[in-house]
């Protein structure tokens, strides 16, 4: 087996350094016609559906309206005039969100703007367009700009082709999918850490001046103010850049100089963050400790985040299985891709063991990894909600994106088609299941599976994704057919350009061979464990009775006109 890339690569604007003896691939990376159809996904779909009162979404834009209409924190007016939501806190008879608050300041610019376009009056902007468009502008398109950002990287260590392919999974076949058509914190997590992880990595390399530390610092403050459980990955954060600043060859009094100047510059960054947030707290909740959790208006929630620290306590066997290999919500289940980044964790280290860069990105890359599972596992695993795999762990995704590439391109050098056909097809396969599910979105915590049990009934009976196409007249059988067309055409692409090996051929017959039948090996253990009982059946029944776009009739307005 030849050896692995080179473990100093160069800037990230050159081709990366290849393993000695390997036939150079193919300097061009995926055709711009996939990254088209990436970004059509991300815009055009709107899984969304209004008498679900999605919960997590909604609570944060009632307090954008109050912050608006009131000038008020607590959301008591909005209650009143828009309907009653969940996920709740109340103190001295005021309800807040129970959630960090950076979202739902920042959708006030968005809802501020919708509102002047709508009239201008208390009741100018209507749901959807609200949840549309502050999903469009601040967990979609962030998303996007992060796709840029993890290309970049990732094609200073893999091959144009391994590391498009690789970023294109992560768009369509991951939580940053899930978690960037829906107004939840999760995805702005991962955005801002592996931002704030860029920051770092360029400073690193002595591509940036030292006030970038000042960015860093501000992602790591800000990923703290949009979700609490964030700091999981700020630490991951923090252990890189004292890695990379002390492993320096440098004495160290100038190595102590050089860490203690960017820890204040982060410091700076991290500050007004920080400091809003504990303010936030202090005029909520009384303290500037105290977060919405130990206030729920709802008790039956309150056990779940008692004891330990935010209801972290000790590992259970049974939230660690259920949060990785669950059929309904396993991370590795519905993104098998990732299983490539365990093998690929022991080549970055192998790595590291000649170059600082790489060890340190081991060392966070594994750190990051263990802080995630430990959370995941001593947290109470009925607590997911209706969601698409474990949404607390769509922070840890980016950082398991190199190792997993570092797996692909060693297979490709190595000669070896059938486990290179497998790997790709693992990264196909991860597209089109969370891609499916991800149609769907709001996936109950009872039904089997998400692709066979429910996307699968819900698709086949005319019940199409809710999304632009269909708003603006087109046919929702038309419409629903396009976007799965789409995802398809990706999901191909990905196992075509993965398939080739290190010379640029396309996949050989025992590459397909393997692929398709690790392609059937995953379909049948989604259909071994889809039970199809009452509970699947009455979850479908359920979001027929919700949908927004239901078939058979006229898609509803997106805007409707006042009164109608």
């Amino acid at each position: 087996m030849s050896a692995a890339p080179h473990p100093t690569p160069p800037p990230p604007d050159a081709a990366p350094a290849l393993p000695t003896g390997a036939p150079a691939p193919r300097a061009t990376g995926l055709p711009r016609a996939v990254w088209a159809l990436v970004a059509a996904l991300y815009v055009v779909l709107f899984p969304y559906h209004p008498g679900l009162r999605s919960p997590n979404e909604l609570c944060r834009l009632w307090q954008t309206r109050a912050l608006v209409e009131d000038g008020t924190l607590d959301i008591n007016q909005a209650l009143r005039d828009y309907g009653p939501v969940g996920d709740l806190s109340v103190m001295n008879g005021k309800y807040y969100p129970s959630k960090a608050p950076l979202l739902s300041f920042a959708a006030v610019p968005v809802y501020a703007a919708l509102r002047a376009v709508g009239g201008g009056h208390r009741y100018a902007v209507p749901e959807v367009p609200l949840v549309f468009f502050s999903r469009l502008f601040l967990t979609v398109l962030p998303t996007l700009g992060l796709l840029w950002l993890v290309r970049r990287f990732l094609r200073a260590f893999l091959s144009p082709l391994v590391a498009d392919g690789v970023t294109v999974t992560y768009a369509l076949g991951s939580l940053a999918f899930s978690y960037s058509l829906l107004f939840m914190s999760h995805q702005t997590t991962a955005v801002l850490l592996f931002a704030g992880f860029y920051a770092l990595w360029r400073l690193a390399r002595g591509e940036w001046r030292d006030r970038g530390y000042v960015v860093a610092g501000a992602c790591a403050g800000a990923t703290v103010a949009a979700e609490y459980t964030g700091a999981l990955g700020v630490l991951g954060l923090i252990l890189y850049a004292c890695l990379t600043l002390l492993g320096t060859p440098d004495p160290w009094a100038v190595r102590l100089r050089k860490l203690g100047r960017a820890t204040g510059l982060a410091v700076l960054g991290a500050l007004p963050f920080i400091a809003a947030l504990m303010l936030y707290h202090q005029a909520t909740f009384g303290h500037p400790l105290e977060t919405g959790y130990k206030h729920l208006n709802d008790a039956a929630y309150q056990p779940w985040h008692l004891g330990g620290f935010l209801g972290i306590r000790t590992p259970d066997p049974r939230a660690f299985t259920l949060s990785f290999f669950s059929p309904l919500r396993g991370l590795f289940t519905l993104s098998p891709f990732l299983l490539l980044a365990l093998p690929g964790l022991g080549l970055l280290q192998r790595q590291g063991r000649t170059s600082p860069e790489a060890r340190a990105l081991f060392w966070m890359s594994a750190v990051t990894l263990a802080g995630y599972t430990y959370f995941t596992s001593s947290f109470t695993y009925d607590s997911w909600g209706w969601t698409t795999g474990p949404r607390h762990l769509t922070g840890l995704v980016p950082f398991l994106l190199l190792p997993a590439g570092l797996v692909l391109e060693r297979l490709r050098g190595a000669g070896r088609p059938a486990l290179s056909g497998m790997a790709a097809m693992l990264c196909s396969a991860s597209v089109l299941m969370t891609g499916l599910a991800t149609f769907i979105n709001y996936i109950p915590d009872d039904v089997s599976t998400p692709v066979l049990a429910l996307a699968r009934p819900l698709l086949l009976g005319g019940y199409h994704p809710p999304n632009l196409l269909a708003f603006g007249g087109l046919p929702t059988a038309l419409a629903g057919a396009v976007l799965f067309a789409a995802l398809l055409a990706v999901a191909a692409c990905v196992f075509l350009a993965l398939g080739r090996d290190a010379s640029g051929h396309g996949a050989s017959p025992r590459a397909w061979a393997a692929g398709l039948a690790t392609l059937a090996v995953l379909g049948g253990a989604q259909a071994a464990f889809t039970r199809n009982d009452r509970a699947d059946q009455n979850a479908v029944r359920f979001l027929e009775s919700v949908w927004l776009q239901p078939p058979d009739r006229p898609s509803p307005a997106f805007w409707p006109h006042a009164g109608s």
